[in-house]
């Protein structure tokens, strides 16, 4: 989840991070995790566990690369969203589960996106850890949610280029090492990526027009290859 280049920050402040933070608000949101999971009628032990693996690599994270002492609202926000990525993970395949719930949670953990950085910048803790937590929260989120939708029958196979493509990115980076380099800031790609993610909550959406599912889903996606194509060839170009 959370990886180091030669272009990536080193931690320059001495101290220990916030792990007593980060472990009061983790166990506060496993509490309410179990509530929701038992409320909806999915799986306790698998929702927890999911969050518990994620949580590890969000340490090692932490440990390596923030540079501040506390962990600030911010982060706790961003965890937030982790446990909600969590909850919809548990309930991927279980049609059982209300698709008012999953679709209620789907969209509070994506309305809460983009807070994070707002707190972030007015408390000055911005960082790359900070940062990366974020752009991975929103692509775990984006796989769910289309491996839901595929799972359901409520989507074509299409589904998975809106849940997968960041990951598909990451697979060729290990084998064309030009695609591993930093890229600039984008409006483009933050904005394409609201589309993405506000695509596939439509799709979930119980009461969305299915004549409108296809169009939706067909456009997202081409509309989210052509801004990965971009920064493939941006990358290609500036490779040694």
């Amino acid at each position: 989840m959370f990886r180091s280049d030669s272009q990536t920050a080193v931690k320059t402040l001495t101290g220990q991070p916030p792990l007593g933070s980060l472990t009061v608000a983790a166990g506060s949101l496993a509490a309410g995790l179990t509530v929701l999971c038992l409320a909806a009628g999915t799986p306790v032990l698998v929702t927890l566990f999911i969050f518990a693996a994620v949580l590890v690599l969000i340490v090692q994270g932490l440990v390596h690369h923030y540079p501040h002492r506390d962990l600030g609202l911010c982060n706790v926000i961003t965890l937030a969203r982790v446990a909600m990525v969590a909850f919809l993970a548990g309930a991927v395949s279980d049609q059982d589960v209300s698709v008012w719930i999953v679709f209620s949670v789907a969209t509070v953990a994506f309305a809460l996106d983009g807070l994070d950085g707002v707190l972030a910048r007015r408390s000055g803790l911005v960082s790359d850890f900070g940062a990366r937590f974020d752009m991975e929260t929103d692509a775990a989120l984006g796989a769910v949610l289309a491996l839901r939708l595929l799972l359901t029958d409520s989507a074509g196979p299409e589904i998975l280029i809106l849940g997968f493509m960041r990951y598909g990115f990451v697979l060729a980076g290990l084998m064309m090492p030009a695609l591993r380099a930093e890229l600039p800031q984008s409006l483009r790609r933050k904005t394409i990526c609201v589309v993405q993610i506000s695509a596939l909550i439509f799709l979930l959406f119980p009461a969305s027009r299915a004549g409108l599912m296809l169009p939706v889903s067909v456009g997202a996606a081409l509309l989210l290859t052509w801004s990965f194509a971009v920064d493939v060839v941006w990358l290609l170009r500036r490779a040694p």
